[in-house]
């Protein structure tokens, strides 16, 4: 008979085990997720942003070494990602292209103007550089006038900013139910041993000594959880590769060991306060509130 219930009870404490395990995964699976995504609407947004730019419109009777150095000294600026020269006769055929008629035969003549293509670096990306950059390269005599879209600028530096408040509000709000749930999974599986608990007390247990082994199985659990849960976002992340190569690339795993990383902390320091504090509660109750 006593053999059958300590069997019970041992398999009452391997359920109770794998119900906090897989209970923690999944919370840190979700987390991870959310990371993930705060990642790569990071990487998104900077992708976006560097197509931003402006057209560096040159004078008519600008010499193609002046056209070259202009081109070069942008190239090493700071502020630039890349540079594209488009001559008179490429504008004129991409106009034409888009209109459907040869506007040179009609006019007689070709009134486009050679350009320079910028594209800025994500930082840059905005009103205020934006304008400096402008009124420093007007200052240039080969430079007629600096064209970019002020309003589409704003527009999307507003919206980024945006969901970037929502993104993140909406992580801290998942953290917290996260830490809920993972606490509230150990709380349940340190209230079946409750009992236990009170008989090492009785017998003359420090409450150190009756601590550590709650802990460190608390520990191993939030490790065996956050384990499971970079198992799955690492097929996630594989998978993305595949389907999105142009969003997740190779050169991202410092970024998605970085996040494994954290995953696997945030598994150990929540378990590990989480327990703690559910033990250090039935260290200190009431004998006849354990029933």
């Amino acid at each position: 008979m006593a053999k059958a219930e300590e069997k019970f009870q041992k398999k009452r404490l391997r359920s109770s085990y794998f119900t906090v395990v897989v209970s923690i995964s999944l919370v840190l699976f979700m987390l991870g997720l959310q990371g993930l995504i705060l990642l790569q609407a990071q990487k998104l947004s900077n992708y976006v942003k560097e197509n931003i730019g402006f057209t560096v419109i040159l004078k008519d009777d600008v010499k193609d070494v002046e056209v070259a150095r202009l081109q070069k000294s942008l190239d090493a600026s700071s502020f630039v990602k890349s540079t594209a020269f488009i001559d008179k006769e490429t504008a004129a055929k991409e106009l034409k292209e888009d209109l459907g008629e040869d506007f040179v035969d009609f006019l007689g003549y070709n009134p486009l103007l050679s350009s320079i293509d910028v594209h800025l670096e994500a930082s840059y990306a905005n009103a205020d550089s934006l304008s400096w950059i402008e009124a420093d390269l007007m200052q240039n005599p080969k430079v007629k006038e600096v064209f970019y879209q002020k309003n589409l600028v704003v527009l999307v530096n507003e919206n980024i900013r945006k969901i970037s408040l929502v993104l993140i509000a909406f992580s801290v709000l998942l953290l917290i139910i996260a830490i809920a749930l993972i606490n509230n999974s150990i709380r349940l599986a340190i209230y079946s041993r409750r009992l236990l608990i009170r008989s090492m007390q009785l017998v003359g247990a420090t409450q150190g000594f009756i601590r550590r082994p709650f802990v460190w199985r608390g520990v191993l659990n939030g490790i065996y959880g956050a384990i499971i849960a970079i198992g799955f976002l690492s097929a996630i992340i594989y998978y993305a590769q595949l389907e999105f190569p142009e969003l997740i690339e190779l050169e991202d795993q410092q970024i998605f060991l970085s996040l494994f990383g954290i995953v696997l902390l945030l598994g150990i320091l929540i378990t590990w306060m989480s327990t703690g504090l559910a033990v250090r509660k039935y260290l200190r109750i009431k004998s006849d509130k354990l029933y």
